[in-house]
């Protein structure tokens, strides 16, 4: 019974407009009443009306290593004595950004945010600063936050709510705004030669998670290194999810692609509202202070963000099996998974990287946001509320990855594996 999760969501529409805070959290996708949660702790999470729940969003990846981690928790009790906030600079962030370096390849200078959204719009800025030129080229369905920029053809929460065009972006805004699909790197070198000397950015993300989880082809992202290398393009890679989820160096070291701008979000807070950009000192030098392009926040660097994001770094960084654990679980699962489908003569395609997944209802591959909407999205929203009846909370969308944590034990992927094969309307 979710009672409780239904009359907050009625109380909330009466405050909040859609009665959420962020859209895709309504379920109008998959249809049903949002749950509402009121607590949660390592793998799983436990509604109003204390239902538990074996989680497979993890705050939509920040929760790496579970909810409520106790170091995390007992570091941010101990900092918030001492203030919430300062709006003044802190030996923390500067201990923060020396982590961070240390972790990451091709880093020179990082600077604090406090979302992803803004990372991926101070390191368009910043490239279009840099390079005296407008135009940047996204991929379509690729999501770098609600900036006006980034909301053409933007995938997943859009997708989700069939929105092609967004009243309030500007067509002057869009203009400046080119797309392609996907790992078509054909498409990418005839905007390059059509726009040439205009382009300032190409931003991807490496690993997509926001048109379920879909990798880059074969030489897309060294095709697109090389683009940009030739015509003078900042390349920035959205590692908002990816960044030290997929390893501690993030998309950048596992892949062994190197980015000019690197933007951040999800683990680098620990769950607390961070962000981050950061790249080659070449370019990050144009930032204010020390350059003419300006960015700002008066919570940029927020101490309890800051030690919240630092201890669990700390912990990646001292602990590298964790990544290792968490893909053989996902490697577990999705092994699982694809038995029980093949079980049932489904036609499904399932992606993953790293502790990234998707389960997609189609019988061709899903290599873009047009394969991944081609796919049985009404199948998926029916198995989604299956598996919610059985304990198990998928994000509620079929345009997104889920994030394995590593307090998921195997009897919680049994569990999942076990209600995938339950479900009889295959």
């Amino acid at each position: 019974m979710i009672e409780k999760s239904k009359q907050l969501f009625e109380r909330a529409q009466q405050s909040i407009p859609g009665g959420v805070n962020s859209p895709v959290r309504a379920f109008k996708s998959v249809g049903g009443t949002p749950l509402f949660i009121k607590r949660a702790k390592g793998a799983y999470l436990y509604d109003a009306d204390d239902n538990q729940y074996i989680d497979y969003i993890a705050s939509w990846g920040p929760m790496i290593l579970g909810h409520a981690y106790e170091p995390v928790v007992k570091a941010i009790q101990e900092r918030a004595a001492f203030s919430t906030s300062y709006g003044a600079p802190t030996e923390l962030e500067v201990e923060t950004a020396e982590l961070i370096k240390s972790m990451v390849p091709n880093v020179d200078l990082i600077r604090m945010v406090s979302s992803g959204t803004e990372a991926c719009m101070s390191a368009l800025r910043l490239a279009r600063g840099y390079t005296g030129r407008n135009k940047f080229i996204k991929f379509v369905g690729c999501y770098h936050g609600h900036a006006d920029a980034f909301l053409v053809k933007a995938g997943s929460g859009m997708a989700t709510f069939n929105i092609q065009t967004v009243p309030g972006v500007t067509s002057g805004v869009s203009n400046d705004t080119l797309t392609c699909a996907y790992n078509d790197l054909d498409a990418v070198k005839q905007l390059a030669r059509q726009y040439k000397g205009e382009i300032a950015a190409i931003i991807t993300e490496p690993i997509v998670g926001n048109m379920g989880c879909i990798l880059p082809a074969p030489g897309f992202l060294e095709g697109l290194r090389t683009i940009c290398d030739e015509e003078g393009i900042v390349f920035i890679f959205d590692e908002v999810m990816t960044g030290f989820r997929l390893g501690a160096g993030g998309a950048q070291e596992k892949l062994r692609i190197n980015a000019d701008l690197v933007t951040y979000g999800k683990v680098i807070g620990g769950g607390m509202p961070v962000g981050a950009f950061g790249g080659k000192k070449e370019i990050m030098q144009h930032i204010a202070p020390l350059g003419s392009v300006y960015q700002a926040g008066t919570l940029s660097g927020n101490p309890i963000a800051m030690i919240a994001g630092y201890t669990l770094l700390n912990e990646l960084k001292n602990n590298p099996t964790i990544y290792e654990e968490l893909e053989t679980k996902t490697k577990y699962l999705g092994e699982g998974i694809e038995q029980v489908l093949q079980k049932h003569s489904v036609k499904y395609r399932i992606n993953r990287f790293g502790s990234m997944i998707s389960v997609h209802f189609a019988d061709h591959d899903i290599v873009d946001f047009d394969s991944a909407s081609k796919a049985n999205i009404a199948l998926f929203n029916k198995l989604f509320h299956h598996l919610l009846d059985r304990g198990i909370y998928l994000p509620p969308s079929a345009y997104e990855s889920w994030f394995l944590n590593n307090a998921l034990s195997y009897a919680d992927l049994d569990k999942t594996i076990a209600a995938f094969d339950s479900f009889d309307q295959y």
